[in-house]
C-alpha cells in the first residue's frame, strides 16, 4: 500500500476521533485563563498514558487545572497532599480486620482513581514516593498477598515547589525519569492576570461539564499509536537523544557541560509525545516541529549537568536549546 494512501487514511481517522479536543479545551477555558501550553502537555500525557511532573510556585492554579481536566473528561479524581508523615498505606490502602466475621478485608487507598494529583510529591519520604512510582510503572498495587489493577486510564500528575527546600525529600534521578514530561508552570501574562481578576476573583466558578468519556480517550490512544512517523523523523529523534550523550560527534558546543545524557526512554517518549501533539492538531503524521515543540518537556528532567555547567551559569534549558539549534532538521 502506498505511504501517501496510508497517511490519507490515518488523517481521516484522526480528523474523526480528535473532534473532542477543541470542545475539551473550550470547556477547560471556562475556568482556566491562559496556561495553554500546560493544558496541551497534560493532554499529551493523557493520550500517551505518560505521567507528568509540574513544577511551579504556589498559586499558579496547578491543582485547579488538573481538577478541571478530570471533570471535563468524566474521570475519577483524587488529590493527595504529600506530607512527611504520610505512609505507603495512606496511598495504596491496607488490610482491615473485621472482628464480627473474623476476616481481613481490603480497604483501597486514594491511588485507585483515573487521575491522581500528587501535591508536593517531594514532601513525602522515600517509601511513599517508591509506592507511588511503582504504581505508575506497573499500573497495579500490592496489598497483603494480592495485586490489584488500577483503573484505566491511570495518570499521575505530580507537583513540586522549586523554591522551598526545607522539609523536602528530592526525587532521585531514576524516579524522576519515570515521568514522561516535566512542565514548568509560569506566571500568567499581564493581560491574563487582568482576565483572572475580572472573570474569576470573588465569583462562583462555572460548573465544568464532561465533554468526553474515558472510552473515547482510550480509543484516541489507539489512534495516536497509528499516526505516521517517517524514517527521517525517527532518525532525527535518535540524533537528538544521542547528541545529549555525545555532543562532540554532532559539533555541539556543550562538551564538558553534560554529566549524563538522556535515557532510551526519552527516545520512545519523544516519538509518542510528537504523535500525540500531531493528534491534538488534527494531523495524521508527525512533522519535525512536533518533536521540537515537545522536546524540552521530555528532556528537561533527564539531562544532568556538570559542575562546570553550573560554574558557567548554564541551565538545562540552555543546553537543550543549543542541541536543537545544532542537530540537523530533516
Amino acid at each position: 500500500m502506498p505511504v501517501s494512501y496510508e497517511i490519507e487514511q490515518i488523517n481521516a481517522r484522526v480528523a474523526q476521533e480528535s473532534q473532542f479536543v477543541e470542545k475539551l479545551k473550550a470547556e477547560m477555558g471556562k475556568i482556566i485563563v491562559g496556561q495553554y501550553r500546560v493544558i496541551e502537555r497534560l493532554l499529551i500525557g493523557l493520550l500517551c498514558g505518560g505521567h507528568v511532573l509540574l513544577e511551579g510556585v504556589p498559586g499558579l492554579a496547578k491543582t485547579l487545572i488538573v481538577k478541571t481536566l478530570s471533570s471535563a473528561i468524566q474521570a475519577s479524581f483524587h488529590r493527595i497532599q504529600f506530607t512527611p508523615d504520610l505512609l505507603p498505606a495512606d496511598l495504596i490502602g491496607t488490610m482491615i480486620y473485621q472482628q464480627q466475621q473474623g476476616t481481613f478485608v481490603v480497604k483501597k487507598g486514594p491511588i485507585f482513581a483515573n487521575i491522581i494529583l500528587a501535591d508536593e510529591i517531594n514532601r513525602a519520604p522515600a517509601k511513599v514516593q517508591s509506592a507511588l512510582l511503582e504504581a505508575m510503572q506497573e499500573h497495579q498495587v500490592t496489598i497483603g498477598d494480592h495485586s490489584y489493577p488500577l483503573p484505566e486510564p491511570f495518570l499521575v500528575l505530580a507537583t513540586q515547589n522549586p523554591i522551598e527546600q526545607e522539609g523536602t525529600y528530592p526525587l532521585p534521578e531514576a524516579q524522576v525519569d519515570r515521568f514522561m514530561l516535566k512542565l514548568k508552570v509560569d506566571y500568567p501574562s499581564k493581560q491574563e492576570e487582568r482576565a483572572i481578576l475580572d472573570h474569576i476573583a470573588g465569583q462562583v466558578l462555572p460548573e465544568v461539564q464532561p465533554v468526553v468519556n474515558l472510552q473515547e480517550i482510550l480509543k484516541a490512544r489507539e489512534t495516536v499509536n497509528t499516526i505516521y512517523v517517517d524514517d527521517k523523523i525517527r532518525d532525527y529523534v535518535v540524533d537528538i537523544v544521542f547528541a545529549t550523550r555525545f555532543p562532540r560527534q554532532y559539533n555541539i558546543p556543550a562538551e564538558g557541560l553534560i554529566e549524563y545524557g538522556a535515557s532510551p526512554r526519552s527516545t520512545i517518549y519523544l516519538v509518542q509525545a510528537a504523535r500525540a501533539l500531531a493528534f491534538l492538531r488534527h494531523r495524521g503524521h508527525v512533522i519535525p516541529d512536533d518533536v521540537k515543540t515537545v522536546g524540552p518537556d521530555i528532556l528537561r528532567h533527564r539531562l544532568i549537568l556538570t559542575y562546570e555547567a553550573e560554574a558557567e551559569d548554564k541551565t538545562t534549558e540552555d543546553v537543550i536549546r543549543t542541541i536543537f539549534d545544532h542537530v540537523e532538521v530533516p
